[in-house]
């Protein structure tokens, strides 16, 4: 069965005809065509999905579309309006937060909520943010030095 879906989506309110049964995940990368936002163990357990919604980071595999209705949501695609990058997202280029990308939207969404909350985090702050976000390149230094170049960055 299907419903209307209203919701704002990285600031442009949206109505879309979703399915009752339809994760997050699946409606921003079928229905939205935002394809940031990766799709990777399905289960919960890597964070590559990490949205957030209304400010809080959600895992987009497991959040039923539904779950939405009324409320925020934003994708790696809404940090860079316009294609300009970020703060956060510069930090990761320039500090080479990176390696293969898969990881890296998880990582910049669970970084931004994280720094929206706290701009000046301690290494043990961050880890505990990333906590559940998986990255099998980079071992995890270059991404905390990228979200404490961010922190330390003018607004």
């Amino acid at each position: 069965m299907k419903s209307i879906l209203r919701l704002v989506l990285n600031g442009r309110t949206r109505e879309d005809a979703v399915s009752d049964r339809s994760t997050l995940l699946d409606y921003l990368r079928a229905v939205a065509g935002l394809t940031g936002t990766k799709q990777g163990c399905d289960g919960g357990e890597c964070g590559a999905c990490t949205v957030l919604l209304d400010d809080a980071p959600v895992l987009a595999c497991l959040t039923l579309a539904r779950r939405c209705e009324g409320k925020r949501v934003e994708t790696i695609e809404g940090l860079a309006p316009g294609g300009r990058l970020s703060r956060l997202q510069r930090a990761f280029h320039e500090r080479l937060g990176t390696q293969c990308g898969f990881c890296t939207p998880g990582m910049i969404m669970a970084s931004e909520a994280l720094l929206r909350r706290n701009r000046n985090p301690s290494d043990a702050a961050i880890r505990d943010a990333l906590s559940g976000n998986l990255c099998r390149c980079t071992g995890y230094v270059k991404i905390i030095e990228s979200v404490k170049t961010s922190a330390a960055a003018e607004p």
